[in-house]
């Protein structure tokens, strides 16, 4: 090795590889703002084109829009909706009421998915004692228990939220399970041999190893919560988006079914953006992406 390298390297101000350093960063975050604005508009460019070409065939009727309605005609639905309300009432009314058993089956769902799944995952003998049950429960069709739910818990919102509950809990359950044990096994012997009691290894070390495993699966979960809702509204209810759903198929309107459908898109995506911001702050140790 050349020795004559060596003070040379140490001769480089520390300041010149802060600068460095500091212009390769602002390259990366300029790079990775570019990428942003372009993956924005080929997502715009691929929605215009989807819209576009549905009015235009359905103004050629290359396609019926009685059965298969066009965006011009869906705008005008929620317009109306909007203006004059719908026929069970406000438009906004029907959105908060299924919104509301929506969020109330997310908590409840996600809450007991993420002890159960943490408690069955740090204790072997209970998950194989319960593994069978939950595995005939998962395998229920949830359009069964729905019905199950409205003779038992009547035509209100509570046969809605258990259905919502139903939903979301086998999917938060089967990823906190999964991602307790699949925890670093080494993380888990070295707290032990520092004196870790079993509460400590599960706090400190299980449940934050497991918690990207949750917090992916609470994305998911909030739509099954969402789906849970309308089905439960579909099958019987006096107000929400699975009622407006129904009576505008009863109607043969498919522009007010696709109409609550884009609305119901809609939500999900503002929870999804604000599940995506809190997992940024549940997670802000991990490294920014580049």
């Amino acid at each position: 090795m050349n020795t004559a390298v060596l003070p040379s390297l140490a001769a480089v101000p520390a300041s010149l590889s802060e600068e460095a350093l500091a212009r390769e960063s602002a390259r990366a975050q300029a790079a990775l703002r570019r990428r942003r604005w372009i993956i924005i508009s080929l997502r715009l460019l691929f929605l215009f084109v989807v819209l576009g070409g549905w009015e235009l065939l359905a103004r050629l009727k290359w396609i019926d829009p009685f059965f298969y309605s066009q965006p011009s005609l869906i705008w005008e639905q929620i317009a109306e909706w909007q203006r004059d309300g719908t026929s069970q009432g406000p438009l906004w009314v029907q959105i908060a009421v299924t919104l509301e058993e929506t969020v109330i089956g997310f908590l409840i769902g996600g809450a007991s998915g993420i002890v159960f799944g943490i408690l069955l995952g740090r204790n072997k003998l209970l998950a194989d004692v319960f593994s069978i049950y939950i595995k005939i429960a998962n395998s229920i069709p949830r359009v069964v228990l729905g019905s199950v739910f409205v003779i038992a818990l009547g035509l209100g919102m509570a046969s809605k939220v258990a259905l919502a509950v139903v939903m979301v809990f086998f999917v938060v359950f089967g990823n906190a399970f999964q991602g307790v044990v699949e925890a670093d096994k080494y993380l888990i012997a070295n707290a032990r041999i520092l004196g870790a009691s079993p509460r400590q290894v599960t706090t400190a070390v299980v449940i934050p190893s497991a918690m990207s495993w949750i917090l992916a699966s609470l994305h998911v979960s909030f739509g099954f919560a969402l789906v849970g809702a309308v089905v439960g509204e579909f099958l019987v209810a006096k107000q929400g988006m699975g009622l407006l759903i129904a009576t505008a198929q009863g109607a043969f309107n498919a522009s007010g079914v696709f109409a609550a459908m884009i609305l119901l898109a809609a939500v999900a995506l503002v929870a999804d953006f604000v599940l995506t911001r809190l997992e940024g702050r549940v997670l802000k140790w991990r490294p920014a992406a580049f």
